[in-house]
């Protein structure tokens, strides 16, 4: 199978199978031989910081000298990005022979008139695939959606984390806070250990009674690990943390946004939780100043400075405001706005709207996408800056730079596609 072959065949099962359940992702993967077992597990959840903790806690294992495989989703540029081993992403030959490996029983269930798989389904198992393929020592593994019902959850982790909960997704996972916990701490086993970052009381309150019923050990932040000191510098920040076993001075972060301390602590708290000691803090340091996180408030060009950010729910949306006005607090931005049709637009331009000096609404080629002249209708009302609409994300990019002129700013936000669009225009 070729790499156009392997995203054709995962492209052909877009809209699929998707009555939530484990059944046929289990059933797929026995008739693969269960390539999801063999290696302990860091299983990772929450609204916000899944990716950003994913990333950070496979370069420290890796540091420790772990050959650690990582999937994350969704990928912004190319989906073999969702497979990475040691921080490097699989390749597209690796890419398509883990979907080849996966497609052979995935059609022979369905030749025995089993329901077909859907696409994150046949993505998850082709992830454990190449983790088998790769030999690894330890994978960090990223839930897709929620977590009691995700593809992901047919492990047993050796580390549960839950790094944030916010309202999003309410469709699928439940409209108020401790719902959204429960079903995002469902991911918790009996034999693992719980690592939870910045939760909201009402959420803490779900992560309590859920270690306490499994009788497993909870590592909270603010408690059992936190940010202990944090001083910020030219291109990231130099930090202290309070880990669960050992406190690790001098620890320099190189990426915006104070919002990814606490995500350092609590992958800190997880890589602790899987070694079962504490870190070696030359490890860690060494880990920590090779971290980058693609579409996490990145630069991505200057003159005028370029910023994306996949932030597309209000809380992830109020991060990004915090983040700019505490790094750039004098720069005003023009912002290319893009989300998708499932997501609070007016919760979201509300919390932005107080950094803003126009805003360039436009729209990604996924059906879910709002319109860009619908955006735009939308978006208008309540704010008092200019409001322009652009076809496509270049033409967006190119209207917004022509706006902010070379000593201005923009920022790209309101969805993962949009950012990974702007990010293939802008990043070798």
């Amino acid at each position: 199978m070729e790499y156009t072959d392997a995203v054709a065949y995962l492209d052909n099962h877009i809209g699929q199978g998707l009555e939530p359940g484990l059944e046929r992702i289990n059933d797929l993967l026995a008739m693969m031989g269960r390539p999801d077992e063999g290696y302990p597990i860091i299983h990772v959840a929450g609204t916000n910081g899944k990716t950003s903790t994913s990333r950070m806690a496979t370069l420290i294992l890796v540091a420790h000298g772990l050959t650690t495989g990582t999937y994350t989703s969704p990928h912004l540029q190319k989906v073999e990005e969702r497979l990475a081993v040691n921080g490097r992403y699989s390749t597209k030959e690796e890419f398509a022979l883990a979907v080849q490996d996966v497609a052979a029983f995935a059609d022979l269930r369905e030749a025995n008139g089993s329901p077909p798989n859907t696409y994150f389904e046949l993505t998850t198992a082709a992830a454990f695939a190449f983790f088998a393929d790769q030999a690894v020592n330890a994978v960090v593994l990223e839930v897709g959606l929620g977590g009691r019902l995700d593809a992901t959850n047919v492990v047993d982790a050796e580390v549960c984390v839950v790094t944030s909960i916010g309202v999003d997704h309410t469709e699928y996972l439940g409209s108020d806070i401790p719902t959204i916990a429960g079903e995002k701490l469902a991911i918790a086993g009996p034999n693992s250990i719980l690592v939870t970052g910045p939760l909201p009381d009402e959420a803490m309150q779900v992560a309590n009674e859920r270690s306490r019923d499994l009788g497993i050990q909870h590592r909270r932040y603010g408690s059992d690990h936190k940010v202990a000191e944090a001083e910020r510098g030219v291109g990231g920040w130099l930090v202290t943390i309070d880990g669960a076993e050992d406190t690790y001075e001098d620890v320099f972060l190189p990426l915006h946004g104070r919002y990814q301390l606490s995500n350092l602590s609590t992958a800190v708290a997880a890589a602790e939780a899987m070694l079962g000691d504490k870190l070696d803090p030359d490890a860690l340091r060494s880990a920590a100043s090779a971290m980058t996180m693609p579409g996490r408030l990145e630069r991505v060009g200057s003159n005028p400075l370029m910023m994306i950010d996949g932030a597309h729910n209000a809380d992830g949306v109020t991060t990004v405001f915090e983040s700019l006005r505490e790094e750039f607090p004098s720069t005003r931005w023009q912002l290319v706005l893009g989300v998708m049709g499932d997501k609070n637009v007016e919760l979201m331009v509300e919390r932005l709207a107080p950094l803003v000096d126009g805003i360039v609404a436009t729209s990604v080629n996924e059906k879910r996408a709002v319109p860009s002249a619908e955006l735009a209708e939308r978006v208008a009302p309540l704010v008092d800056v200019p409001v322009l609409v652009a076809e496509t994300p270049e033409y967006a990019v190119d209207m917004a730079r022509a706006e902010a002129g070379p000593e201005g700013a923009v920022l790209v936000a309101g969805s993962l596609y949009l950012v990974g669009e702007v990010r293939e225009l802008l990043v070798d």
